[in-house]
């Protein structure tokens, strides 16, 4: 009791000091913050209900739509107000697997780690075939196979081999990693394209008709189901799609994304020219009743008279993969970004600025919730042509890189930001989390605000096992998720949040980026 209270102090200390002179921010206020984030979380809480009790939450799906409605209910138990999924557009077709089984019989009994692909049909009640190899570097060699696959389970050759051995250690950024992220400079914006033909994108487009022709070929030979290797290790299994999500998309073959390890042994029994059999159940759904793309939002409003219209964003995408429940993708930064709305009501928080939760949708497909939502209410970047409210948002923050605890943020080139956010970092050095960078990382949501000229910022996170293990695998479970990382996020991202609301300016903004055209 008595080191909490001596920290306490020297918590109260840091934040009283001048480097929070301009963010008006309240000592007392920013402990409780602390104590509720870090003693009396909630966080495993709310992941548990977004994964085990939700379960898997592809774009469109049940699963979706569960964990959608569960988030709106709990942002009104906690007291949020204009809570509702909010629909942004047509996205396609929803999908779940219902069934999954598969095993080798002959030349003996095994079951087999595999995963149905993303919106592919399933077999249509149990079937039982030959696998048979099929080699096509071309179209026209597939002429050879007409007429002799009906039933048939096909598989492909590769002379892909699984590594020796695998890492896949909990990971943390070390000490130098975070020093050259801080120290990094920021870098001339280059052209998005190479001048001239890419001989890349050729073969890419090559690669991709030869594909499309053998999805076809295969579809009218009536193949019982398709085995495609997965990327993955030791049974992981990183899963994909086999098929447009689109309600006009073309008939696939059943297939299944199978583990490394059963997948090499198939097709060595195949290639040796004995017999091999096997058996499959395999039952998917599809829904296509409602086909718009759904976020989940909430907000704790403002109080200031002259603030209360502007915003402060924070969120991160709800949709996952099927393989698992999508704990560190991206029930983790969900989670996190609930937890910090919880922590605010909790403490008796009245923000001077709105504060606004958004859980995205359909970002694995393209940032579509996200990219919808801006589009909506802030601007299009094709055009720039902005609505009034863009210039009413402060910042927006995301979570998005799986369990790891915060280390830092990425600035996205908003160098103007860093004093401020460094000072927001003081009292979290003790917690590992101080790390400013001018860096940008891609691939999520905080890319459409920035689009339109919004701050929109993604936190640094320790990697742990997200790319070696859980990204979009079928290991992606709640077992994966770090409480007290999570708590950590949690804690850090409430401040973040409370500092932005009452800080007598908005953030700092770039210069508007250019219009990015139709291309």
């Amino acid at each position: 009791m008595k080191r909490k209270l001596l920290f306490s102090g020297l918590f109260i200390a840091v934040i009283a000091g001048p480097a929070f002179a301009q963010s008006e921010a309240d000592p007392a206020m920013l402990q409780k913050i602390r104590t509720e984030g870090m003693d009396h979380s909630k966080v495993m809480e709310t992941a548990f209900y977004l994964t085990d009790v939700a379960g898997p939450r592809l774009a469109g799906s049940p699963g979706l739509k569960r964990a959608q409605d569960w988030a709106v209910n709990q942002l009104k138990t906690w007291g949020m107000q204009n809570a509702n999924r909010e629909a942004w557009g047509k996205f396609g077709k929803g999908w779940e697997v219902q069934k999954n089984y598969a095993a080798i019989t002959v030349p003996y009994y095994h079951a087999i780690i595999a995963i149905p692909k993303a919106w592919t049909p399933g077999t249509n009640g149990a079937v039982k075939g030959d696998v048979v190899l099929v080699k096509a570097d071309t179209i026209t060699d597939l002429d050879q196979y007409k007429g002799k696959l009906k039933g048939k389970i096909v598989i492909f050759d590769t002379k892909t081999k699984l590594p020796e051995g695998t890492k896949a250690d909990l990971n943390r950024l070390s000490d130098e990693e975070l020093d050259r992220m801080e120290k990094a400079t920021a870098q001339p914006a280059g052209s998005r394209r190479p001048a001239g033909p890419n001989p890349r994108f050729a073969a890419f487009a090559r690669l991709r008709a030869l594909r499309a022709a053998i999805s076809e070929f295969l579809v009218n030979e009536d193949v019982a189901l398709v085995l495609s290797m997965a990327r993955g290790t030791d049974g992981t299994v990183f899963t994909t799609n086999g098929a447009s999500y689109a309600d006009t998309a073309k008939a696939v073959s059943p297939e299944l994304e199978t583990s490394g390890e059963d997948y090499l042994r198939i097709l060595r029994l195949v290639k040796a020219g004995g017999k091999v059999e096997m058996e499959a159940d395999i039952k998917t759904k599809f829904y296509t009743d409602d086909l718009q793309g759904y976020d989940v939002v909430g907000e704790i409003p403002g109080t200031d008279k002259k603030l209360k219209d502007q915003l402060v964003m924070l969120g991160g995408h709800l949709d996952s993969w099927h393989a698992a429940t999508g704990a560190t993708d991206n029930a983790a930064g969900s989670a996190v970004m609930l937890e910090a709305m919880r922590i605010l009501k909790a403490v008796g928080f009245k923000p001077k600025r709105t504060i606004r939760i958004v859980l995205w949708s359909s970002e694995e497909q393209g940032l579509f919730g996200s990219r919808f939502y801006v589009l909506n209410h802030f601007g299009d970047p094709k055009t720039m042509q902005l609505k009034p409210e863009q210039a009413k948002v402060s910042a927006y923050y995301n979570l998005d890189n799986g369990t790891g605890k915060i280390r830092g943020i990425y600035l996205q080139g908003d160098s103007a930001a860093r004093p401020i956010f460094k000072q927001w970092f003081e009292p979290f050095k003790d917690l590992g989390a101080s790390t400013v960078t001018i860096n940008n990382t891609g691939g999520t949501d905080h890319l459409s605000f920035d689009a339109v000229g919004i701050p929109g910022f993604q936190f640094i996170q320790d990697p742990m096992d997200y790319g070696s293990r859980t990204h979009h695998s079928n290991q992606d479970t709640y077992d994966r998720l770090s409480e007290d990382d999570l708590k950590q996020a949690a804690t850090i991202v409430a401040t973040f949040v409370y500092n932005t609301a009452q800080r007598a300016e908005m953030i700092p903004r770039q210069e508007l980026p250019k219009a990015q055209g139709t291309n």
